[in-house]
């Protein structure tokens, strides 16, 4: 089925969005792995899995639409050189995704295609989802320090 045009390129954007984010939650979450904060690897490594999945669903249905999907562009990665400074970084980037979500969901019901939409709808979610999962931890960082939030992080 032949989609628009002008919703297909948007959806290569946010492919983009999604490979950029896969590779830096990846990198964050090894990073953490290599400190010893399991808990913080896990947490962020099924964050990128997330973010893998929308990737998938994004491509099907760029194809479903009949356009290419473009998975040789990434956005810059910022990494994190610290805890803080990943957690950060991943919530301005969900942030980000947020409003690019919602922009997205407001075209795809502009061109009709509502099935677009509830495909967008459903990342929106999950993405509001991360969101909220960093603003806990930078509450938590905040309220009981950084030193006590880390040594919460090394269970398995």
């Amino acid at each position: 089925m032949k989609g628009n045009d002008k919703l297909i390129t948007v959806l290569n954007q946010l492919l983009a969005d999604e490979l950029t984010a896969i590779s830096q939650y990846m990198v964050h979450s090894e990073m953490c792995a290599n400190w010893g904060y399991n808990q913080l690897h896990n947490a962020i490594e099924a964050q990128a899995m997330d973010e893998m999945h929308h990737a998938e669903w994004l491509i099907q249905r760029i194809i479903f639409l009949e356009g290419t999907p473009v998975v040789a562009k990434l956005n810059p990665i910022k990494i994190g050189a610290s805890v803080l400074e990943m957690v950060t970084n991943d919530q301005e980037a969900e942030i980000g995704a947020v409003q690019a979500y919602n922009d997205a969901i407001k075209l795809a019901h502009e061109v009709n295609d509502q099935a677009s939409g509830d495909l967008l709808l459903r990342i929106l979610k999950m993405e509001e989802g991360h969101v909220d999962w960093a603003e806990i931890q930078r509450s938590q960082i905040e309220q009981m320090g950084l030193e006590n939030y880390l040594t919460n992080q090394i269970g398995t």
